[in-house]
């Protein structure tokens, strides 16, 4: 209880030395913080002086007059800076006008100036990181960059969106004025004399032009490999160009010789006689009468329409006297990737160059040509992506009659669209397939073979050239689904096959058909009245 009434009457004075002390400390809170001429004390008015106002007053306008000479000393050093940077960009821009021609420097054999050596090496790190001289191990088929192909009038590409169209004249300028120099720059390195033949030289167009294709990878640059013309038939020129995000620079320049380059055509087959029938009046036209550098090798699994199908192909054979085929019979269930892997290995001459092919697919003369160019024993393998046809029925409901076959294979978004989720039509020399394994034939019926051989090729140092082509087609087939499929399953299958039936907009107008059929009919009754 003292305790309680000594502490009780000692509050009150603890209160007042707490009052006490916050006072003396905002006091010389405030002497501190006081403005100070350049030779002055402290100019805080005293509280009771008759000054006050007029103090305040002068203290302000001292601290105003010290902003006014910070921002004009800043600003003195912005304009400094200002006429430094823009000197710097004049020598910049002189050091450009300075540098040489971006197909005269060699790698190997430049000897710039100090600065010049810095960015030449640094644009030889990209051309050395980028995916030019040989493949990358990829971790996925996701992984790897596509091309796209293009010619003196179109791009062919992939990523379409909403806006593009899969075969498109290139309105973008940026896109026009890049081929454009990569096609002047190519013509330009044709045409510049070797210092070698003393035979005149040929002197190469846009016009020698046949295609090209490119892609970027991101952070790396824009690889180009541009075909021309070659001094006679099947001989083609091939330049190799690479934007570092820079310059363009010459990597190669080749001969390329496809005279002799003999193409093996492999097609698993069971059954549908009707459609090998038109497969070969395809290869005929194509492959024998266009091409004539090809081989067809015919895998056939079971009995059942065998002999129809061997009476396709030997009719063929006697009316376009074509000897270069083979026929393999197997009595076992159908396989796809065990019709091409027995296809392969059957044969016995020297290297080629295997195209996986299936018997609802059409191609032509120009796209066998890009199947030798874009393949390289030890070095390059093919995977186009094809033009996958929709529904002719669909597209051309509303004509007449349906046009024939040739003049439905058009590249248009109405027509069909880029395969690029299926890796079975593909392009590769006999060696590379015997060396990365083959398929893996554990894999039965349709599908999942493919894909396997794709990620072997990804997973090894070969490079694969992956790019939409304009002379590969799939053939509409209606796609069954089957009553034993999970109702799962069979809701994944319907989806495909509306994929594969015709574009959005199509089937858009297939759901609304009854609408737009009403509103006509209104149309034409209030005209009427």
């Amino acid at each position: 209880m003292m305790l309680r009434r000594g502490f009780i009457l000692f509050l009150p004075r603890l209160v007042g030395l707490l009052v006490v002390a916050c006072c003396s400390m905002s006091i010389v809170y405030m002497l501190a913080c006081t403005p100070k001429g350049d030779n002055q004390q402290p100019a805080l008015p005293r509280v009771h002086s008759p000054t006050v106002k007029e103090g305040y007053e002068a203290v302000l306008q001292e601290r105003e007059e010290q902003h006014r000479n910070y921002i004009i000393s800043l600003k003195k050093q912005i304009a400094q800076l200002k006429a430094e940077l823009q000197g710097r960009t004049e020598q910049l821009k002189n050091m450009q006008n300075q540098y040489p021609d971006p197909l005269d420097i060699q790698l190997e054999h430049s000897k710039p100036e100090k600065a010049q050596a810095n960015l030449l090496a640094f644009l030889r790190s990209q051309v050395d990181k980028a995916e030019v001289h040989s493949g990358v191990k990829l971790s996925t088929e996701y992984a790897a960059v596509p091309f796209e192909s293009f010619t003196l009038q179109k791009v062919y590409q992939l990523e379409t969106g909403l806006t593009r169209h899969p075969e498109e004249k290139p309105v973008r300028k940026d896109k026009r004025d890049e081929l454009i120099e990569v096609i002047e720059l190519a013509v330009g390195s044709l045409n510049k004399p070797d210092g070698v033949s003393r035979a005149k030289p040929r002197v190469y167009t846009a016009s020698d032009f046949v295609e090209g294709i490119y892609r970027t990878e991101k952070n790396k640059g824009t690889l180009y490999e541009l075909t021309f013309k070659g001094d006679a038939k099947h001989q083609f020129k091939k330049i190799v160009l690479f934007r570092p995000f820079g310059p363009v620079m010459k990597v190669k320049n080749e001969n390329v010789n496809m005279a002799d380059t003999l193409i093996n055509v492999i097609v698993p087959l069971a059954k549908r006689a009707s459609k090998f029938r038109q497969f070969m009046q395809n290869f005929r036209e194509m492959g024998i009468q266009q091409d004539g550098r090809i081989h067809l090798t015919v895998v056939y699994f079971g009995k059942e329409q065998m002999n129809e199908v061997k009476s396709i192909l030997e009719n063929t054979s006697k009316s376009a006297n074509f000897k270069n085929f083979t026929f393999i019979q197997l009595n076992e269930e159908f396989s796809r990737g065990k019709g091409l892997d027995v296809g392969a290995r059957f044969w016995k001459g020297n290297n080629v160059v295997l195209f996986f092919c299936d018997v609802d697919i059409y191609f032509t003369a120009e796209f066998l040509n890009s199947c030798r160019l874009n393949t390289q024993p030890g070095k390059k393998v093919f995977y186009p992506v094809l033009f996958s046809q929709y529904n002719p029925s669909i597209i051309y409901g509303h004509h007449d009659s349906i046009p024939s076959l040739e003049q439905q294979l058009i590249i248009k978004k109405e027509t069909g669209f880029w395969r690029d989720f299926g890796f079975g039509m593909t392009c590769q020399y006999r060696s590379d397939f015997i060396n990365i394994g083959g398929f893996d034939l554990d894999i039965k019926g349709w599908g999942g073979e493919d894909v396997h051989l794709y990620r072997k090729y990804l997973h090894s140092n070969l490079m694969v050239i992956r790019t939409p082509v304009r002379g590969l087609f799939h053939l509409w087939h209606e796609k069954q689904c089957l009553d034993e499929l999970t109702p799962e399953q069979y809701k994944m299958c319907m989806q495909s096959k509306a994929m594969n039936e015709a574009s959005h907009g199509q089937l858009g107008m297939l759901v609304f058909k009854q609408e737009i059929e009403t509103h006509l009919h209104r149309q034409k009754l209030s005209k009427k009245t």
